[in-house]
């Protein structure tokens, strides 16, 4: 018998007594506030033709997908999504239902993760989708609907913020950007990559627009954050004060309901720009590594499906809130390090000794880094501030999983990994390069044949190629890569350069430089929304002696 018969493939994993007692305790408790609201139950396929979301390219990735053919040949993929199928549903089997048309649904999503990230790749969704209603008053109801659910379920403090797609649009038209600047920009501001923004902006003429959308990722909060933006938006296009305006009548029928602490605004809330119309929204609960929430307004997806109608839905991940809530149990506690220290995860080494320099303009007390021995975990005396040493990959896990709410980490090691969390900080610390080296001689662009190039960083490597439209092969190599090519195993190589003298020391010379390193600073998505004050205010401090 194969060896693989006792596991289960990864992303995911067999639910057993206590789980599936939760998850049962959960889904009801939402199937009757649904039903409540005149929500009618549906179910859609697992299988779905890949047609289906043919028009979701840039969002649902063919690569991202499980797929095969069926026994026409045609091709088929595991739900990767909810709303899709249930548009198509509505487009094709509830044509001339009367509107509005409510339905809710509980069932898996199936979508690929990266190895080894402790993320599922089946994840149970409940949620709902209002079609045929548009206006205020659906959107507020839908808004509600949602706060009432996790006020239900999730056992710790959560927010929900809202944004306006619309917003960015309209921003990109009169910037003038071209697809795949505007897909960079989208990638950028809804990461809150600050320096990555800047710098793509800086190709663009000085003008009130290129300097909003350098504002954008940074409008975030309560009130005084729209009030902020509806002041810096003034006189600059009717349509965007108008997308304001509606936000901030949304903000306050929310507060006038008594969900004033529960809702907030953030004009960088970007994602799946061309799929929604206008209002989006996401909530976050604390120590949560991943949104609990999202949903929209996606009034002009429907004619994908050659029909016309407005529709706004959420979906909820019932696992993270499976999760919480039995964490909560067993800990007898339902916030998760509510009023406690702002964690931050630092990268042992030259980082670390750089960043505590940092610290230490900054005002802050760091003698006990002065003996630390080997100690790993730190407090810093007058200040509510934990500090963590961990290896460069580690700090991203830590704090794209909601263990530590910031975290300091070189540039390399997050183009190389990639993952979801807010890159809000240049510190300009730990700077380098990654460049391209051979020995004296070697070709590496043009001549015949296929180059090898050896790195510790073979996603880098091979994107930077992919933009050449150049064939490698990458070998991956944990030490010294300097080594490959005296070995013949590598034509060349992809690293981190800092002065050079090592590439000399072993015959290679730098061929071209691929981009320039230095550290971040990162933040978790939900700690960026519920401990906004905080990390805003230890950020403003390094700020201030960069």
């Amino acid at each position: 018998m194969p060896k693989d018969y006792r596991l289960t493939p990864e992303g995911t994993a067999d639910t057993l007594f206590d789980e599936c007692a939760e998850q049962k305790k959960i889904t009801g408790e939402l199937e009757k506030l649904f039903e409540a609201e005149g929500y009618r139950q549906v179910r859609t396929p697992g299988l779905e033709f890949l047609d289906v979301f043919a028009s979701n390219a840039d969002y649902y990735p063919k690569e991202a997908m499980f797929k095969f053919s069926d026994s026409k040949g045609r091709l088929v993929a595991m739900r990767p999504d909810n709303t899709v199928p249930i548009v198509r549903m509505t487009a094709t089997k509830l044509k001339g239902a009367s509107l509005p048309i409510k339905l809710y649904y509980i069932q898996e999503v199936f979508r690929r993760q990266q190895e080894h990230r402790g993320r599922s790749t089946e994840i149970l969704q409940a949620g709902i989708e209002l079609i045929g209603d548009t206006g205020f008053e659906s959107d507020i109801a839908v808004l509600e609907l949602a706060i009432k659910s996790l006020s239900a379920v999730y056992p710790g403090k959560f927010r929900i913020e809202i944004g306006h797609v619309g917003i960015f649009k309209r921003l990109l038209e009169r910037l003038g950007a071209g697809e795949k600047d505007r897909d960079n920009i989208h990638s950028y501001i809804t990461a809150k990559n600050n320096s990555a923004l800047y710098d793509i902006l800086e190709g663009y003429e000085e003008n009130e627009t290129r300097g909003l959308l350098k504002k954008v990722p940074r409008l975030f909060g309560g009130t005084e954050a729209l009030d902020e933006a509806i002041v810096r938006f003034d006189g600059y296009d009717p349509e965007i004060n108008a997308m304001l305006e509606y936000l901030k009548k949304v903000l306050e029928a929310l507060e006038d309901r008594g969900y004033g602490g529960k809702v907030m605004v953030d004009l960088g809330l970007v994602n799946q720009a061309d799929y929604y119309s206008s209002i989006v929204f996401r909530a976050y609960g604390e120590g949560a590594g991943r949104p609990l929430l999202s949903g929209g307004r996606y009034d002009d997806f429907f004619s994908n499906f050659d029909t016309d109608l407005p529709a706004i839905g959420f979906g909820l991940d019932v696992d993270i809130v499976t999760e919480a809530r039995l964490e909560a149990r067993d800990a007898e506690v339902c916030e998760v390090r509510g009023a406690g220290s702002l964690r931050i995860a630092l990268t042992k080494g030259r980082v670390e000794r750089d960043f505590t320099k940092l610290l230490e303009k900054a005002g802050y007390d760091i003698t006990p880094f002065a003996e630390k021995g080997r100690k790993l975990l730190f407090m810093v005396p007058g200040a509510d501030i934990e500090i963590f040493l961990a290896k460069a990959p580690d700090v991203i896990t830590y704090v794209e999983h909601g263990a530590c709410d910031v975290g300091i980490v070189g540039k390399d090691t997050i183009a190389e990994a990639g993952g979801t969390y807010y890159e809000i900080l240049d510190l300009g610390i730990g700077k380098c390069k990654f460049a391209l080296a051979a020995p004296e001689g070697r070709r590496i662009f043009g001549g015949i044949g296929t180059r090898t190039i050896a790195t510790k960083y073979p996603n880098v490597a091979e994107r930077y190629f992919e933009a050449k439209g150049m064939d490698v092969d990458i070998i991956k190599i944990e030490g010294s890569v300097e080594i490959a090519p005296l070995l013949a195993l590598a034509d060349g190589i992809v690293d981190i350069v800092e002065t050079g003298n090592t590439l000399k020391e072993n015959g290679l010379s730098i061929i071209e430089d691929i981009r320039q390193i230095s550290s971040r600073l990162i933040v978790n998505n939900s700690s960026m929304k519920l401990r906004k004050k905080e990390i805003e205010g230890f950020v403003k401090k390094l700020e201030g002696v960069l």
